[in-house]
Order: structure tokens, then sequence, then C-alpha cells
């Protein structure tokens, strides 16, 4: 078992600045490459701490603008245009990083494409649902207009 810090969110993990035990290779061969995490020593504990700060400057500190912001989330309808087919289907699938610039564009905050989950991969025109992941106790879900770019 490999002791890691991780750097970002990973799902099923943890995130930012948590400190985990996974098998070697699920360490060696995903998360250390892909940047995800790094080996854990007794120097690293400063670098947990500095992670910890900055992961929470940008959460969403108080319950009541995250409540806020998660009923102003599902009453709206997101619009996201996107390249689409004749027949209705997508060239390629929409990310969460579309999303992330959709909820932007429509101002309903600026979230992070790391906390949007897609549940399935849209690859088709139509109306489609998201989940946000507003604070560790706090999610929403999101409907998007998936519409053809003109």
């Amino acid at each position: 078992m490999a002791k890691l810090i991780l750097t970002n969110e990973v799902a099923g993990l943890g995130s930012a600045g948590d400190v985990i035990e996974v098998k070697n290779g699920y360490a060696r061969n995903y998360l250390i490459p892909q940047g995800f995490a790094v080996a854990w020593s007794r120097g690293g504990e400063k670098q947990v701490a500095s992670i910890r700060a900055a992961r929470e400057s940008r959460a969403i500190h108080d319950h009541e603008e995250a409540v806020a912001l998660k009923n102003s989330i599902e009453a709206a309808k997101v619009r996201l245009a996107v390249k689409a087919g004749k027949e209705g289907r997508l060239f390629g699938s929409v990310k969460t990083a579309d999303v992330a610039d959709a909820v932007k564009d429509a101002g309903l905050g600026d979230l992070d494409k790391r906390k949007i989950h897609i549940t399935s991969p849209i690859k088709a025109l139509g109306e489609h649902e998201a989940t946000i992941r507003l604070r560790d106790d706090l999610t929403a879900v999101i409907t998007l207009e998936v519409v053809a770019a003109k």
C-alpha cells in the first residue's frame, strides 16, 4: 500500500489535501503520473496544510449561501449550444468545462468543473441532467437544455 497526498479532487478517494492509502500500482500508474497525488513524506505535512488552505479559500463558506445557489441552479434551465449533426447527434460530447461555462454565462455563478458530475455522456440534443457538488454535504441537480449551435 502506498501513502499519498491528494493534490486534486478524485472521485471516490477524497479532496485535495487528504492523505490516503491506495495500492502501489494505482498510485504509480495513475494518480502520480496524472498529477492527482504526490508521495507522502513527513515534510509533506506542510504541503497538506497549504493545499487545504487553498481548497478552503475556493470553497463556499456559508451554508445559507450554498443553499441559495443550489435553489437558483435547480430552478433555472441552462441552455448549452453545441455543434450537432442533422439527426441531433453531437460532434463529440458535452464536457464538465462546457457545463461550467454555460452556468457562468447564465449568471448563476462561477463553478469548478471538477465539482460537476455528468452521469452518462451527453451525445444528443435535448434535456439532460448533471450533478454539482457545492459543498461536502450539499449537491444540486442542474437541468441542461442542449441545443444545436447556429
